[in-house]
């Protein structure tokens, strides 16, 4: 019989490919007027034969030019930063055939940048070659946002066992998407209180009105005051104090949770239940 002899064929691995010439990642992709954001470019000399001398990674802007969008804060990674025309520039010095280096940038966006997308076109150029100009991510500027819905609560806290000293806390909540300042919370007295102090409140003198002033308070943030007041000998029955948002420097569109209320009860003139 005869032998059957087996061939076996192996097709050889194939070869990782190369890295593009030029790589971005873009942190983050959407930004407002003078906010702040990263590129991080690598660059790789994918000639086999040659070393770019006075490389560079470079950014353009491709609908609009990017020096008009943004001002330069730093480029780590980079022996040297500039702008040259519509383009802006980190100098990586000598790159050796397969050899790669990665230039970090950061931009701040102009105030007066035109809003509306841009995509962030690359390249790595050289003194002696340059390597062709590739597409990046879309990044898009917006307006800095003037609405903030700032909400308010009250609460009523007896001090001590048996008293008629009441402490409120006054908390202001901002659910953005602006920071706010300039805000007032003016809280108006139940009948048969009296305001007795706090620190960072004030009561204008022969009214029943306590204004809390809060200097600012960002998206996400909130922010707390407290005042004192005591009730009188001759108050008896439930005694409601409301807080509302009265002023801040930007517009809130939601106006339905800019009042508190709370209420405590008089048992006798010298006895407060919250």
């Amino acid at each position: 019989m005869a032998a059957v002899a087996t061939i076996m064929l192996v097709a050889p691995a194939s070869a990782l490919a190369a890295p593009p010439t030029s790589a971005v990642e873009v942190s983050p992709t959407t930004v407002q007027r003078g906010q702040t954001f990263t590129v991080t470019q690598t660059v790789y000399n994918a000639d086999p034969t040659s070393t770019i001398e006075g490389g560079k990674a470079t950014l353009y802007g491709k609908e609009s030019s990017l020096p008009a969008l943004v001002d330069l804060v730093s480029c780590p990674g980079a022996f040297a930063c500039d702008m040259l025309g519509s383009s802006i520039r980190g100098g990586v010095g000598t790159v050796t055939p397969g050899q790669s280096k990665t230039v970090v940038f950061t931009f701040r966006v102009k105030d007066d940048a035109a809003l509306g997308s841009v995509t962030l076109q690359h390249q790595f150029v050289g003194d002696n070659y340059s390597f062709e100009i590739l597409d990046g991510p879309v990044l898009t500027i917006t307006d800095v946002p003037t609405t903030a819905d700032l909400g308010v609560t009250l609460t009523a806290s007896p001090r001590g066992i048996l008293t008629s000293s009441v402490e409120y806390t006054v908390k202001v909540t901002n659910a953005g998407p602006a920071t706010a300042s300039g805000i007032r919370v003016a809280s108006t007295l139940g009948n048969g209180l009296r305001f007795t102090g706090s620190s960072t409140c004030s009561n204008p003198s022969g009214t029943k009105i306590v204004n809390c002033d809060f200097s600012s308070i960002a998206t996400g943030s909130s922010g707390t005051a407290k005042f004192s007041v005591a009730a009188g000998l001759l108050t008896l029955g439930p005694v409601k104090t409301t807080a509302k948002i009265t002023q801040s420097s930007v517009t809130d569109p939601n106006a339905a949770n800019n009042t508190a209320s709370s209420t405590c009860t008089a048992i006798t003139g010298l006895l407060l239940s919250c």
